[in-house]
């Protein structure tokens, strides 16, 4: 099953997305720039091989909720990330505000 819902912030609105998949769920929030996901996003090839693509990305570990997602710190952040001033330990929620 996919669930999506709305994030309101005062700077545009956010969606979250889980996705339950067997013996795990997937989470994201997503923006029209860029996206913060759970333990399952590979950074590293974000920044590695799709490096052309500047792909705005974090990655929280952990987090088994959409509101753990947001509160918690990131762990590791694309390139392209960093060029808007999200790194990691960024908080989930401040991540997103700064992708609208």
């Amino acid at each position: 099953m996919v669930e999506v819902k709305p994030i309101s912030y005062p700077e545009g609105i956010a969606l979250a997305v889980t996705v339950y998949l067997p013996k795990t769920t997937l989470l994201a929030v997503t923006t029209d720039k860029g996206y913060i996901m759970c333990g399952a996003l590979d950074v590293g090839l974000l920044n590695e091989k799709l490096a052309h693509r500047e792909i705005i990305a974090g990655r929280a570990v952990g987090v088994k909720t959409i509101e753990e997602l947001l509160g918690a710190p990131l762990e590791s952040v694309t390139q392209s990330a960093a060029s808007l001033g999200i790194t990691s330990g960024t908080i989930g929620s401040e991540a997103i505000r700064k992708m609208l």
